[in-house]
């Protein structure tokens, strides 16, 4: 009730203004104790300890701002930027759009932020409780994209649980070639000689608008290079023909409840593709119990949110948490690490 009419009010601003206000009310959040495990809930992934599966998605803080704090709303972990290693503006506003009959949000922001230094002052600040995830990009105007992730890597290892390479944005041209095999092979074999020894671990983000071929080629390359995980997936640029907004063909990245069926796909593509090798981290269109269920029996150790938190309120986290352990006892799993992948065992 209480976020019904937050909602409406924040419904009222532009997307992107309403986002920072946002952030900004978040800023006065106590940051308190690190969150208590949850003896169902809490597992080690990558060499990390989670008190629960729910994650706060890239892209909501994308400065570092209060990811420390985001506990106190029910996720187990959360994650910073983009960061690249220049402050850049991003695109030219209006790039953030909700399609409120759709339940779906397309952001356009291009890497927007004060670039890495600026962050990594900010989060020398922060009290290291919760686990935070960095995740890095390049700039638009770089002339070596490969050379700006083995930077970001070296600027924000000493601060991150977990290191995120995303190359899986719409939003910078060029950006998803990246994925391609013989960049992307440079790539985690210049980001692993980058951060040197073993930790913190590196996360590899992929797009959901991939063909086999690259799925193949991702779980290969990943393997080789002994990448610690791998986030299926970030947004589209399809457009299903069910969308009613008219924001629907707005250029950008689609994300929020028209995703659900694709990323959900797309991580039962890579648990075939590794065979459980790695570990699968599930985002994309996930806004109750039952779908983060439904991740994590598909091969997800872990699930991330944002968009969902536009429409469900900030309480949402601590409703997915509950329901997980509701669904576990209903299906005979003591913990949730013998659900992931029991979809396909």
């Amino acid at each position: 009730m209480l976020y019904s009419l937050a909602r409406a009010l924040l419904f009222r601003l532009d997307a992107e203004a309403a986002h920072r206000l946002t952030v900004r009310a978040l800023t006065f959040l106590p940051a308190g104790r690190p969150p208590a495990e949850d003896p169902m809930l809490a597992s080690t992934v990558a060499g990390l300890r989670f008190p629960n599966p729910v994650g706060l998605a890239a892209g909501f803080d994308k400065e570092g701002e209060v990811a420390h704090k985001m506990h106190r709303l029910g996720f187990g972990f959360a994650e910073i930027g983009t960061l690249t290693p220049l402050p850049q503006p991003g695109n030219p506003r209006p790039r953030l759009f909700r399609l409120l009959e759709d339940k779906a949000v397309v952001n356009a922001m291009g890497f927007n932020s004060g670039g890495q230094a600026a962050a990594m002052v900010r989060l020398k600040r922060h009290a290291r409780g919760s686990v935070i995830g960095i995740n890095i990009g390049a700039n638009k105007d770089s002339t070596n994209r490969v050379a700006d992730y083995a930077t970001g890597v070296r600027n924000m290892a000493p601060l991150a649980d977990y290191l995120t390479v995303n190359i899986s944005s719409p939003n910078t041209p060029g950006l998803r070639a990246l994925q391609d095999r013989s960049v992307l092979d440079e790539l985690l074999a210049t980001v692993t000689e980058a951060r040197g020894g073993e930790r913190p671990p590196i996360f590899l983000k992929v797009a959901p608008d991939l063909e086999p071929a690259d799925i193949d080629d991702i779980a290969e390359l990943t393997a080789k290079h002994r990448t610690d995980a791998i986030i299926v997936s970030n947004t589209t640029i399809q457009r299903p023909s069910s969308l009613k907004s008219p924001f629907a063909r707005q250029a950008g990245g689609l994300s929020g409840a028209p995703l659900h069926d694709l990323a959900l796909q797309r991580l039962r593509d890579f648990r075939r593709a590794t065979g459980g090798a790695i570990p699968l981290i599930g985002v994309g269109g996930i806004s109750n119990a039952e779908q983060a269920y439904a991740r994590i029996r598909a091969g997800a150790s872990l699930i991330q949110l944002y968009s969902a938190l536009v429409f469900d309120g900030p309480f949402l986290p601590k409703r997915i948490n509950a329901g997980l352990k509701s669904l576990l006892l209903r299906d005979g799993f003591s913990h949730i690490s013998e659900a992931v992948g029991s979809e396909t065992a």
